[in-house]
């Protein structure tokens, strides 16, 4: 949809994938299917198929109650949860549309999501109502919203399982043109809805279908025998969400994993509790974990340290795959991952605008790989700024960029989406910014987001490989490097440092040990050693919260 939200018409070409599938049909096929087997689980409570279904019609009708029907907007103001894919799947029924909305916004960011996505119906969580109360009415648009847990429901709202005790909804006919909403981040601007349909959601699953021998599927009676498929072989997929489902890395996978007819489990803390997730993936024999890199990855590692030396180390011969996307996971937190558990770790390089754009292996017989270094997809390149591959071995920087599965664009922001979805030699292209060198065996060195380059003194610098070489160094936990105003450099390369233990080195050590790595240039002029460094409930970088940071020690 363009600026006056009307539907754009350039898509990209779809491959072999048919286009007429909507989610919400495929689901209801699996249902009837595999019912008995578990669709949702909440910290070892379970939910079937045939559960998960009916509940998302009952609450589906709740929104047709209220108005709500096809291209509706869903707001979804939530931790994870059962509530979660059952909202969401409620919304694909009436041909709504899904929105996520990170649950750390307040205030302005909050209100800004809820308008910028028009949206008519907003679920939430009762710990965030007194925040959504103060933006109501900046948010002209809403006509329902749905409170989560608590005891009292606010006389504006309609308390959740109130409207899961609707009658269930009958099914209707859909179309694989219906949309889902992926808000980006927002780290270096105001987030922006990137438009999925379902076509280009489904075409976007087909490298998780590949390891059964089996096509995506193009039909309802095709995603039914493809689940009862899976289930005979018992090799379903049931995947705990480490990572926020309001989150790419989880949210795009859980509904592959629903679409396969699997499992999608969840934590039930509130703050990431490593100690809880090993516990799950034993209790429920989950086959893969979704999470974002060292934020996640380290806090595992320590606690299986821990598990393994009192002698309790839980079960986790189910496990088959740990797959992080969204920052740079670290070799060294791979290897030690490996060293308690022999599976697959997938660092999957991919974004809100394009998914499966380059992805590393490592296993106990592939050890071998470092940090950032990438074999790209089927239908990836990398290219430059006039649009021509950049030659393996050349040192040339250049875009990563994604021909298929593609995305619509952003909402209401035909600007960007120009930027971001160019065409380039007669075919429409997801170029985010991500920028790498091509090897000459043909793998990438990823260097980091454009956005976010550092200039100084006129060199480019990507804040992703600095603060790379500083996690290698043993006295550092964490760290954000950003760019700061500087007379005579332009920007100074800034570090934000959490380290192991107060006094562990200081910024002269840290700066030794980046230039055993890096070229001069790179080393962090300033070093900000801070008790601990935040992250965005994704484990991404707060880029905003590190700068602010920085600033202040400066003026101090």
């Amino acid at each position: 949809m363009a600026a006056g939200g009307e539907r754009i018409c350039t898509i990209a070409a779809v491959g072999e994938i048919d286009g007429r599938l909507n989610l919400a049909s495929a689901w209801e096929a699996i249902a009837d299917e595999v019912g008995d087997s578990t669709a949702v689980s909440v910290a070892g409570r379970h939910f079937s198929w045939t559960d998960f279904d009916d509940r998302a019609a009952r609450l589906a009708t709740t929104m047709v109650a209220h108005g709500l029907g096809p291209d509706s907007k869903v707001a979804l103001y939530l931790y994870n949860g059962n509530e979660y894919p059952e909202a969401q799947y409620a919304a694909f029924k009436v041909r709504g549309i899904p929105a996520n909305v990170n649950y750390r916004y307040t205030g302005d960011e909050l209100a800004y999501i809820l308008d910028n996505s028009d949206a008519e119906a907003v679920f939430f969580d009762h710990t965030l109502a007194d925040r959504l109360e103060a933006v109501r009415e900046r948010c002209p648009a809403l006509r329902l919203a749905v409170q989560v847990g608590g005891v009292e429901v606010p006389d504006w709202a309609v308390g959740y399982e109130e409207a899961v005790s609707a009658d269930p909804m009958g099914r209707i006919d859909r179309s694989g043109s219906d949309l889902w909403f992926l808000y980006t981040g927002g780290t270096t601007g105001m987030p922006k809805a990137v438009m999925w349909d379902h076509t280009n959601l489904l075409g976007s699953m087909e490298a998780t279908f590949r390891p059964f021998g089996l096509p995506v599927p193009s039909t309802s009676a095709e995603a039914a025998a493809t689940a009862r498929s899976v289930a005979d072989a018992g090799t379903e997929i049931r995947q705990l969400c480490a990572a926020p489902l309001m989150h790419g890395t989880s949210g795009i996978p859980g509904l592959a994993t629903l679409s396969h007819g699997g499992m999608l489990s969840t934590l039930s803390s509130r703050a990431f509790d490593p100690d809880e997730l090993w516990r799950i993936v034993a209790l429920d024999r989950i086959t893969m974990v979704t999470m974002v890199g060292d934020a996640f990855g380290r806090p595992m590692v320590e606690s299986l340290d821990r598990a393994a030396a009192e002698g309790r180390m839980p079960d986790l011969s189910s496990l088959r795959l740990l797959l992080s996307s969204g920052v740079m996971f670290s070799a060294a937190t791979k290897e030690a991952m490996l060293d308690h558990h022999a599976c697959t770790i997938v660092d999957s390089l991919g974004s809100s605008e394009g998914t499966g754009m380059a992805s590393q292996v490592m296993s106990r017989r592939r050890r071998d790989t470092a940090t950032a270094r990438f074999r790209l997809g089927e239908h990836t390149r990398v290219l430059t700024d006039e649009g021509a591959d950049i030659q393996p071995g050349s040192g040339e920087r250049g875009r990563i960029a994604l021909g298929w599965p593609l995305p619509l664009g952003y909402f209401k922001d035909p600007a960007k989406t120009e930027e971001a979805f160019p065409m380039v030699a007669g075919r429409r292209w997801s170029i985010p910014g991500d920028w790498a060198t091509v090897e000459a065996d043909g793998t990438i060195t990823l260097l980091g987001r454009g956005s976010a380059c550092i200039n100084t003194g006129g060199e480019k610098v990507f804040p992703e490989e600095v603060e790379e070489a500083l996690k290698e160094l043993e006295a550092v936990v964490d760290c954000n490097v950003i760019g700061l105003d500087d007379d005579r450099w332009g920007q100074a390369v800034t570090a934000v440092v959490e380290l192991c233990a107060p006094g562990a080195a200081d910024a002269d050590e840290l700066r030794a040990g980046v230039r055993e790595r890096l070229a001069g240039y790179k080393v962090p002029k300033r070093i900000v050693i801070v008790d601990r460094v935040e992250r965005s409930p994704n484990g991404k970088s707060d880029y905003r919260w590190a700068k602010a940071v920085a600033e202040a020690s400066v003026t101090d």
